[in-house]
């Protein structure tokens, strides 16, 4: 089972923030870390979850309506008295260049199923490409047509299809959106495994994320594999890997 650090190590660390992505680069044995990207008023690729910046820093409103150097000024709590600031793509891809070269892989969700950021694709596809990292990133997003477009933009790259349903993951995959790995709910797993052979089958988890106590729960990765998952992104990668 490959694990991926969801959001970095979001149970323990504000999601999203260098400051989680700095701890999961340090775990060793680890296949790569998960992250979220959204754009700015005035263009810039952000790193972020929700559509809005209320839930995880001092401010309210849509990340879509600030302009990055105002997003720049929000505050992340993450403990101590410290706080974080909401990262570019190009400062998260700085931050992991050394693991880069030892194959570490970083997959990308584009948050546009909800507001379809215009540009976005093409955006990502020629930073990647400048930075020379087209083999170590995997796009994914919950919009078919945003992976339809991707796929158009770079024949090679590595895709994966969101959906809660694995059926409707599959689905999607064979209706052409050009994806070649299928991102399911982890609880969602209704086919059987036979099914999905020669698939990557990267399973997502909710649950638990900074500041919640951690619950200590190990999850069994040996069923999780029985039902065709291949790849894991958890809040807590650290309870399954060691440091390097």
């Amino acid at each position: 089972m490959r694990i991926w650090a969801h959001r970095g190590c979001s149970q323990r660390y504000p999601e999203n923030t260098i400051l989680s992505f700095e701890k999961a680069a340090a775990i060793k044995g680890l296949t790569g870390i998960e992250l979220d990207i959204q754009l700015t008023k005035d263009g810039h690729m952000v790193v972020i979850h929700d559509e809005r910046v209320d839930r995880t820093t001092d401010g309210i409103g849509d990340v879509g309506g600030f302009t990055l150097a105002e997003l720049k000024k929000l505050r992340i709590p993450a403990g101590n008295g410290r706080t974080e600031c909401i990262p570019t793509i190009e400062e998260v891809l700085e931050l992991l260049t050394p693991n880069f070269r030892d194959g570490f892989q970083l997959n990308i969700e584009l948050k546009n199923n909800n507001y379809p950021y215009e540009g976005m694709e093409e955006k990502i596809v020629s930073l990647a490409a400048e930075k020379g990292l087209q083999r170590n990133i995997v796009y994914s997003s919950f919009s078919a047509l945003s992976l339809e477009k991707l796929r158009r933009l770079d024949p090679e790259a590595q895709i994966g299809i969101l959906d809660w349903k694995v059926s409707d993951c599959l689905f999607k995959a064979r209706g052409g959106c050009g994806a070649d790995a299928l991102h399911p709910f982890w609880r969602a797993m209704d086919l059987p495994a036979e099914r999905l052979r020669g698939y990557t089958v990267r399973a997502w988890l909710t649950g638990h994320l900074y500041p919640e106590t951690p619950t200590g729960n190990r999850l069994d990765l040996a069923a999780l594999e029985e039902t065709g998952i291949t790849d894991v992104f958890l809040n807590e990668p650290e309870m399954y890997c060691g440091e390097r």
